[in-house]
């Protein structure tokens, strides 16, 4: 898992190709006024999720990972807490929806929060378990962006 901002001095060399390409997406669009849906960045390997949400206690939030995709949440407006622990390979599967390449689990140890504000980015490996849209101080509604990107393009 990396967490961080597009506004940080870092120019991001170390991290990936694919990755780099992602952080100057994010940089260049106002995802504020952007309309939710669905946006093609590089067909099925990189596509873009636009969307709002509501946070809420963190009870009402399913733990998740993916197995083809890692997910590189971006934080438009408003503020969440993110869950996240790795996978151990000993956490009991609620639900597998494979071709949204989607695990739920029905509960998960030693979990760590992050605090997203706006332009804060999460970026999660198949191998993270994550919790997304848990409210940090108070529910609210969040605007979303989650940039899917396949996993062998790292």
């Amino acid at each position: 898992m990396i967490f961080s901002s597009i506004y940080s001095n870092d120019d991001f060399r170390a991290y990936p190709a694919a990755i780099r390409r992602v952080i100057d997406y994010l940089k260049s669009n106002d995802f504020v006024s952007m309309e939710p849906g669905v946006y093609d960045l590089e067909g099925k390997d990189i596509y873009v999720q636009v969307f709002d949400a509501e946070t809420g206690p963190v009870e009402e939030k399913k733990p998740e990972s993916h197995k083809e995709y890692l997910d590189v949440q971006f934080l438009a407006s408003g503020e969440e807490k993110l869950g996240f622990t790795p996978d151990t390979g000993k956490y009991e599967i609620a639900e597998y929806i494979q071709e949204r390449d989607l695990i739920f689990y029905k509960s998960v140890e030693n979990e760590g929060f992050i605090h997203a504000v706006p332009g804060c980015f999460s970026i999660f490996f198949p191998h993270d378990i994550h919790r997304p849209a848990v409210a940090a101080n108070e529910n609210m509604t969040v605007r979303k962006v989650v940039v899917k990107v396949r996993a062998s393009l790292i």
